[in-house]
């Protein structure tokens, strides 16, 4: 584990419904891979451009462990304590701060319940508050409504569209950006937070 990191492995970010925590390699599961073989999960992920498996899955978690400049959050559904998806910041700026936010539910079982709008609250408010960033954007294809929708509800704004830039599952789709920046996020738009650097998480 990179040392000069701001949030610590053993540091729980917990909301309402979901909590985040830096994902290790003991979540490289059959059930990971599962995820980014399924088609429905992986249509807008560019994972489905090469095959997945467990090898692979290791080699990305442990890149993200290692780097100084991303963090990947495994997003813990709290009723059961299920890892359902993962949220990353980065790779940050330093000198510009500012840095990507991605993300994907991989339980479908769990769409539709408002987690990875949950989970998009808590990683801005870890952008803001534990990293100091600036700014925090995201790009979606256009067909991805539910995404767009998410960033609306945690107060992103739609500030820029490349036409028909992505290839996706449908032929070509606009990329979608939105952004955020730290002057304009509202602190109440965040759920209840409580950071706790003890809890154990069930995987």
């Amino acid at each position: 584990m990179n040392e000069h990191r701001r949030v610590r492995a053993a540091e729980r970010f917990r909301g309402a419904r979901v909590t985040l925590r830096l994902v290790t390699l003991e979540d490289c599961t059959e059930r990971y891979v599962s995820w980014l073989e399924d088609p429905e999960v992986a249509q807008y992920l560019e994972t489905r451009w090469s095959p997945q498996n467990l090898a692979s899955v290791r080699d990305f978690v442990g890149s993200m462990v290692d780097s100084p400049h991303s963090y990947l959050f495994a997003i813990v559904e709290n009723e059961r304590s299920l890892h359902v998806g993962n949220i990353k910041v980065g790779p940050i700026q330093p000198r510009h701060r500012y840095a990507d936010v991605s993300y994907f539910i991989g339980e479908r079982s769990v769409w539709g319940k408002g987690l990875a709008t949950e989970a998009i609250q808590l990683a801005t408010f870890i952008a803001f508050e534990r990293l100091d960033l600036h700014r925090v954007q995201a790009g979606l294809y256009e067909a991805n409504v539910g995404s767009g929708r998410a960033l609306e509800k945690s107060g992103y704004t739609l500030e820029g569209r490349m036409k028909k830039q992505l290839l996706g599952p449908r032929g070509w789709e606009d990329h979608l950006w939105y952004g955020l920046l730290r002057e304009d996020w509202r602190r109440e738009v965040v759920p209840s937070v409580s950071v706790d650097d003890s809890a154990t998480v069930t995987r």
